[in-house]
């Protein structure tokens, strides 16, 4: 696919060049377009008009007839001769009058027009060979208007519009019937030689999506062809009858301008598609090169002092973020209608709109690419930010997702984690340098229990539970000596913080174990036994055969004779 649209943009600039090179060598075509354009537009005068079909413009007075007048009366007059068959077109005549200064075309010896010196003058031709021409002009739509009234013209009116009909139905059967067999093989090609649509290497549509897309355009295809179909009928069935002719003439003219308008205005902005194809071509390449040169930072391959291997992909989402700005900024004024006030005014609402409610979007990125780059945590460590605990699911610029112990998923924004305390238990791993994780908990004994006794109990705990090491050497702290106990911190080391608490509960087991096989009596925190036949609290299973349970001592004291 990259070839397939590199080829095409070769393709595109090559045929651009050409139609700049035809324009710059054939300047005379847009001179002739631009000068029948103004001269339809800056037409003069009143139009004489037979049925819908104007004949020509009476531009000059004549003593105190307006143009407008002297139109209309004459396009009443030709009206009279036109349904008036008896009068053969072959009687239309030019008389001139030296007298008068005028030039009189009859039919017969009625009048129909006189023209004077200022008409020929306003026309540029001289007043007899204008009337001769004007006289020529009413024979053609003389007889074109008898014609297009005649019985066979209405006749072979209908039978044209039977046969638009059939054709018009025909084109719809066809459409409808084809599009099932287009769906069909759209599905079919969807996992062959359909791709996903892709802009700078970021994947926009599955190729399941671009079908769906392709299907939607072609749905829509099929509407327009629709309506234009229908818009073509109607105005050939108009054409056919001379009572609507104008009316076809009028549809026609709407439509022919606005193709033409729309071609003008596409060929006109070509010079800036152009351009934009050129934006596009060169963000495309600077991004790839952008891309190979942080993947290649990435792998190790390239190495760059103080810029860690785990900073490539976000610093080339920053970057390539920057690179596409800079080319919309650029290539927005070239884009159509970017100078129309309602485009810029559009422009302008959305970008309060955006600078209203992003606030916290904006906050959410700036604190993401901080985390970035502070190296708090990474995707698969075990964390805790403030009460939630739990491994890195997804770190965005926007957001960072953690599944907890109890497998919940928690967003969090990042705003909020970057103003949390992050506990990050998996450093350990991450870094070589940096010393395992501690696991610790605390364990209370009596005074009557020698503390030796109790490190080598609970080192031998420690020893016995799965996920800890050895080495370094697990250590026991005696934190406090409290009124009824001493308290005992066991500290031991894993590089497994993942397994945290299956750890801790092993642990746990296996200092209730070792105590109870070493007679120690766990009873704190505050534990009062008043012993009269009563059983300790070590499991039987601990205690020996001969073991029996100790009596309470009750001292007599002989009564005291009073004095």
């Amino acid at each position: 696919m990259a070839k397939f649209w590199r080829r095409f943009f070769l393709a595109f600039c090559a045929c651009v060049l050409c139609w700049q090179m035809a324009a710059i060598a054939q300047p005379i075509v847009e001179p002739l377009i631009t000068s029948e354009t103004v001269k339809a537009e800056t037409l003069q005068g009143a139009p004489v008009v037979l049925g819908d079909s104007e004949l020509f413009r009476i531009e000059a007075r004549i003593a105190s007839f307006d143009p407008e007048f002297r139109a209309k009366v004459i396009s009443e007059r030709l009206l009279e001769f036109a349904k008036n068959e008896e009068l053969n077109v072959d009687y239309l005549q030019v008389i001139d009058n030296e007298e008068t200064k005028t030039s009189d075309v009859l039919v017969g010896t009625t009048l129909l027009a006189t023209l004077a010196d200022v008409d020929a003058v306003a026309a540029g031709t001289p007043r007899y060979e204008l009337a001769k021409e004007y006289q020529n002009i009413i024979r053609d739509e003389i007889l074109k208007y008898r014609a297009a009234f005649s019985l066979q013209n209405i006749f072979l009116g209908i039978a044209y519009t039977i046969i638009s009909s059939i054709i018009l139905l025909l084109c719809f059967l066809a459409i409808n019937s084809s599009l099932p067999r287009v769906h069909r093989y759209l599905r079919h090609c969807q996992h062959t030689w359909i791709p996903a649509f892709k802009i700078f290497g970021i994947e926009l549509l599955s190729s399941k999506r671009v079908v769906d897309l392709i299907l939607e355009l072609i749905k829509i295809s099929r509407l327009t062809i629709w309506l234009t179909l229908i818009y073509i009928y109607g105005n050939l069935v108009l054409s056919f009858f001379p009572w609507t002719q104008g009316f076809a003439r009028r549809l026609f003219g709407y439509a022919s301008s606005a193709v033409f308008t729309f071609f003008r205005a596409g060929v006109n902005y070509l010079p800036n598609l152009f351009f934009i194809a050129v934006i596009i071509f060169v963000t495309s390449y600077t991004l790839k090169i952008c891309r190979f040169f942080f993947r290649e930072i990435e792998k190790g391959k390239i190495t760059i002092q103080g810029f860690y291997p785990e900073w490539a992909i976000p610093t080339y989402k920053l970057v390539q973020f920057l690179v596409l700005a800079f080319a919309a900024i650029v290539a927005f004024p070239y884009l159509p209608g970017a100078e129309t006030p309602a485009f810029q005014g559009i422009s302008i609402f959305l970008g309060l709109l955006l600078s209203l409610g992003s606030t916290a979007a904006v906050a959410n990125v700036v604190a993401g690419t901080i985390m970035t780059y502070t190296r708090a945590f990474r995707i698969g460590d075990r964390i805790q930010i403030g009460d939630t605990k739990g491994d890195v699911l997804a770190k965005t610029l926007l957001v960072t997702r953690i599944r907890t112990l109890k497998n919940e998923v928690i967003t969090i924004p990042n705003s909020a984690v970057l103003s949390s305390h992050i506990v990050n238990y998996s450093e350990g791993i991450n870094d070589p340098e940096t010393p395992p994780l501690i696991l610790h908990t605390t364990i209370t004994l009596g005074y009557d229990v020698p503390w030796r006794k109790v490190h080598e109990v609970l080192l031998d705990a420690v020893a016995v539970t799965q996920n800890t090491l050895l080495t370094p050497k697990p250590f026991i702290l005696q934190t406090s000596l409290d009124d009824f106990y001493v308290s005992y911190e066991i500290n031991a080391y894993t590089d497994k913080p993942k397994l945290m608490p299956e750890t801790y509960s092993n642990l746990h087991k296996n200092i209730q174990d070792k105590c109870n096989g070493a007679d120690i009596e766990i009873l704190s925190p505050h534990y009062r036994a008043a012993r009269d036949g009563n059983q300790s609290t070590i499991p039987a299973q601990y205690l020996p055969e001969d073991y029996e349970p100790p009596n309470f001592r009750v001292t007599n004291f002989p009564p005291q004779k009073n004095e």
